[in-house]
């Protein structure tokens, strides 16, 4: 049974998100990458909401570019709804400038943030979580 990460990034960031998914991949994880996954022509919101239905958890790739995107809230609240973890994963803004955005929601703002250079952790328990999800 698979464990799928929908990694949620602005255009700008896709290298990163690239490379982050590489390493979701490694932690035995599926994942999910609008560029990689969806074909070109393909209804793009559809093929979205279809990846977030399936996903097990969210990772939110915040940089200063992501905070204007729109795509990258519905992806959020898509994730809140569902229920699933949301995890933020900040590159180029501080927790801080996070949280201190008037219109970043309160149920954000209580979450651990981790910057890029603790992906590392994240990924030791993302594997910890597939791995838990393989065995049931």
């Amino acid at each position: 049974m698979d464990y799928t990460v929908f990694i949620s990034h602005s255009g700008e960031d896709t290298w990163v998100a690239r490379q982050l998914s590489s390493c979701f991949e490694e932690a035995k994880a599926k994942t999910f990458l609008d560029e990689s996954n969806i074909a070109i022509g393909a209804k793009f919101e559809d093929e979205i909401l279809e990846a977030l239905r399936k996903a097990d958890e969210l990772v939110v790739l915040i940089t200063p570019w992501a905070l204007g995107r729109p795509y990258v809230w519905l992806e959020i609240g898509a994730a809140w709804f569902k229920n699933i973890p949301i995890i933020i994963l900040l590159l180029g803004v501080t927790p801080a400038e996070f949280t201190q955005k008037a219109n970043i929601p309160v149920d954000l703002k209580e979450r651990n943030l981790i910057s890029l250079n603790e992906v590392d952790r994240y990924i030791k328990e993302l594997s910890e979580r597939v791995a838990q999800k393989a065995s049931k």
